[in-house]
C-alpha cells in the first residue's frame, strides 16, 4: 500500500510539474495586455469565479491586494443577487472559469459589456464565451488533469494559482514595490513590526531612561544600573552627548581589578560605545545589536543627544525578531 501511495502521489506531482512548465510559453501580449488594464485601472480588480475557481480567485485576490493592486473578490452567485453593483466601469473584473462556459456569465457579460467594465478571463478556453468577451485572456489551459478520471481540477487549478502569482508579481515589481510598501499592508505581522516601527517609537524615556552625568562615581553609576535593569547607563556631558556606556561587564571588571566605587566615572566606562541612531527602523537595531554581540544601546538624535535607550526584549516584546 505504502508503495502504491506514493507512486500516485509521484505521478500527480509529475503531471501537475509538467503542466505548469508549459505555462512559460504563454506568456505572450495578451498576459502584458492584462496587466496594462490593471495598471491603468483607476478603480480596483475585482476577482470572481466559482468552485474551485473561486477558493483559488480569492487567494489571487489576497495576493493583488497585499503588493499594491487593490483588489476584493466576489462570489458569482452573490453577484447576481446584487453584489454586482460593487463593481464600477472603473474596475477591472477578472473571471476565473477553466471552460469559460459558466452559466453564471450569461447573465454577468452582458452588464459589463452595458457597464463598460474591462475583463480579464483566465480560462483554459480559449473560444469560450468568456474568452470571446475578454479585453485580454490568460490562457491556463492543460492537456491533462492530474486527476485519474480528468474530472477534478488538479493541473489547472495548480496553472491558474501559478499565474495568478504571475501577474501579482509583474504588477508588484512594475510598480516598484517595496518592503516598506509590503509591511504597510502587513502591520500585524512581524514584517510589519520590523519595517513600520522605529527606534524612537519602542526606545524607553523619561524614569526608565539609564542616564548618568560623566562627572559622577562609580557608585552612583552603579546605583544608576540597579535601579533602570537594563544592563547598561549612558554616561552623557552637560549637554547631554552620550560619551560612553557603563555596563555591568565594566562594573564587574572594575571590582575585580580591585578598584574602588568612589573613584571617577569615567576611568571605567567603555568609550565610546555603541549608539543606535532614533530614526532607525526596529529591524535594523535588532540587526544592529547582534553584529555588536550586545542586549542594549543608548539612542541618539541627529546631533548625537541622548533621547533614549532599547534593548534586545523591548524588541523582541514589539514582535520583531
Amino acid at each position: 500500500m505504502k508503495k502504491s501511495l506514493l507512486g500516485f502521489a509521484r505521478e500527480t506531482l509529475e503531471i501537475e510539474i509538467q503542466e505548469a512548465q508549459r505555462l512559460l510559453t504563454r506568456l505572450d501580449d495578451s498576459f502584458v495586455d492584462a496587466c496594462q488594464l490593471l495598471l491603468n485601472c483607476t478603480g480596483k480588480a475585482v476577482v470572481s469565479g466559482m468552485g474551485k475557481s473561486g477558493h483559488i480567485g480569492k487567494k489571487i485576490a489576497a495576493s493583488l491586494a497585499s503588493t499594491g493592486t487593490p483588489a476584493f473578490f466576489v462570489h458569482p452567485a452573490e453577484a447576481l443577487h446584487g453584489d454586482l453593483g460593487m463593481i464600477g466601469s472603473n474596475d477591472v473584473l477578472i473571471f476565473i472559469s477553466y471552460s469559460g462556459r459558466a452559466k453564471e456569465l450569461d447573465m454577468i457579460l452582458p452588464l459589463l459589456a452595458e457597464n463598460q467594465t474591462k475583463l480579464i478571463a483566465i480560462t483554459g478556453g480559449k473560444d469560450s464565451p468568456l474568452a470571446q468577451a475578454a479585453d485580454a485572456i490568460i490562457d491556463v489551459g492543460v492537456e491533462r488533469e492530474a486527476c485519474p478520471m480528468g474530472l477534478a481540477p488538479t493541473s489547472s487549478a495548480v496553472n491558474t494559482l501559478m499565474m495568478g502569482d504571475a501577474l501579482a508579481m509583474a504588477l508588484m515589481r512594475h510598480r516598484g514595490f517595496g518592503a516598506e510598501d509590503f509591511a504597510r499592508s502587513h502591520p500585524g505581522g512581524s514584517l510589519g513590526a520590523r519595517l513600520l516601527n522605529r527606534v524612537h517609537h519602542l526606545m524607553r524615556t523619561g524614569d526608565r531612561l539609564p542616564v548618568i552625568d560623566s562627572q559622577e562615581n562609580v557608585m552612583n553609576a552603579m546605583l544608576e544600573l540597579s535601579r533602570t535593569g537594563l544592563g547598561l547607563i549612558a554616561v552623557c556631558d552637560q549637554e547631554r552627548h552620550v560619551v560612553g556606556v557603563f555596563t555591568d561587564g565594566d562594573l564587574r571588571r572594575w571590582l575585580v581589578k580591585g578598584r574602588t566605587l568612589d573613584e571617577p566615572l569615567m576611568s571605567a566606562i567603555t568609550r565610546p560605545g555603541f549608539q543606535l541612531p532614533e530614526q532607525w527602523r526596529a529591524g535594523e537595531a535588532l540587526e544592529a545589536l547582534h553584529q555588536q554581540n550586545i542586549s542594549a544601546a543608548p539612542v541618539v538624535n541627529s546631533e548625537g543627544v541622548l533621547v533614549g535607550a532599547i534593548n534586545l526584549h523591548d524588541l523582541h516584546q514589539a514582535g520583531i525578531g
